[in-house]
Parts: structure tokens; C-alpha cells; sequence
């Protein structure tokens, strides 16, 4: 098995294939530790919305910001955010969650750009190594005409080996790099839609405080 790897970066020339399997290396860490980190940012804000609307409208604020504050997650935090600044006009509750929301997004992107390049990349290594592979055979095929076809045919197997690694990272990069964006896509449209479902709480409370009802 080790010696079957070796001879695959051997055949695809080392000085491409070594870079291709390091932006590999990294793009399988990227993709798991994002997989990771967004699964758990994307918990049940729902259920905690439920919980928050229930103890507002009962009064009990300080119980709000608490369940929220023990909620993981940036919607979690936004609720908190906004449940901090109850006392506020309705415009500046809205832009502090507003600011917190944007400061959450950067941390939800985070090392996505390196699977951005590695998509790039990639392709890239692989034309690099499929022109130097071709040069290889052309010089044997100028050197030694048809006595060596071997070494002719290596260095045609060199560009194809490049060129199918580099393509192989690439889409792999690509699929999990395009279902990773989608996913903070998602996320930030949920923690809008808790500061605005929040919103619409805090204002119910205060009509209902205004006009005594209960």
C-alpha cells in the first residue's frame, strides 16, 4: 500500500503531486472542522425562540436572557444581544443585534477561502504538471527518436496523473466548498429571522404594558 503511493506520486512527477496532496491534506481539514463548526452554530433556534417569547410575554426578562445565553450558537447570541438591550428604542435594539450579527458572519466564513483557492489551485497544479510531462516526453522523443518509447510514455502517464489529481481535489473541493457557503447562507438568514421574530416580541410586551393588557 505505502509503496503504491509512493509510485503514484512518482509517476505524476513529485514536484506537482506533493503540492497537489498538501492542498488535499488541507482541504479535508478545512471541510471537517467547518462541518463541525457549522452543524453546531445551526442548532434549534426555533425550540429557543419558543422559550423566549413565552417568558417575555410573562414578564420575566432576565429568564429570556438567560435561556438564550445558555443556547450555543450566533442566533442564540443575536437573542441575547437584543434581550440585553430591551430598555432601547425598538431602531437601536435592532442595530446592536444588527451589529453582533455582522461580527458573527466572518467567524461562520472563517478558512473558506482556502477552500476557494484550493479550487483554483488545483486545476491548475495539474495543467502545470500535464505541460511539464509533455516537455518530458517531447525531450526523449527528440533524443532518442523511437528507442525509448518507455520513457516517452512516462512522461505522457506524468501529465495525465497531474491532470486527474488535480482535477480529483478540485471538484471534491468544489462540492464541499459550495454546500459550506450554502450553509452560512442558511445560518444568517435564520439569526434575521430571530432578530426580526424578536423584535416583533419585545413590541407585543410593550403595546401590552402600555395598554394594561395582560
Amino acid at each position: 500500500m505505502q509503496n503504491t503511493f509512493f509510485q503514484f506520486i512518482q509517476k505524476g512527477g513529485p514536484f506537482i503531486m506533493v503540492p497537489l496532496l498538501l492542498c488535499s491534506v488541507i482541504a479535508v481539514a478545512v471541510i471537517i472542522e467547518r462541518m463541525i463548526a457549522l452543524f453546531k452554530a445551526s442548532g434549534d433556534s426555533g425550540r429557543l425562540m419558543e422559550g423566549v417569547r413565552e417568558l417575555v410575554m410573562k414578564g420575566d426578562v432576565r429568564g429570556a436572557i438567560e435561556l438564550a445565553e445558555n443556547t450555543p450558537g450566533p442566533s442564540a447570541a443575536v437573542v441575547a444581544n437584543g434581550l440585553r438591550n430591551a430598555h432601547l428604542d425598538q431602531s437601536e435594539i435592532e442595530r446592536t443585534m444588527e451589529e453582533l450579527a455582522l461580527a458573527e458572519v466572518p467567524e461562520l466564513s472563517k478558512r473558506l477561502a482556502w477552500l476557494d483557492t484550493i479550487v483554483t489551485l488545483a486545476p491548475l497544479l495539474g495543467l502545470l504538471g500535464t505541460v511539464t510531462g509533455m516537455i518530458r516526453a517531447f525531450h526523449f522523443v527528440g533524443g532518442a527518436g523511437a528507442k525509448n518509447i518507455g520513457a516517452v510514455t512516462g512522461g505522457v502517464a506524468e501529465a495525465l496523473y497531474a491532470t486527474a489529481t488535480g482535477l480529483t481535489v478540485a471538484v471534491v473541493s468544489l462540492v464541499f466548498y459550495n454546500f459550506l457557503t450554502d450553509k452560512v447562507r442558511e445560518i444568517v438568514g435564520t439569526m434575521e429571522l430571530r432578530a426580526t421574530q424578536l423584535l416583533n416580541v419585545l413590541a407585543t410586551m410593550r403595546q401590552r404594558e402600555t395598554t394594561g393588557i395582560r
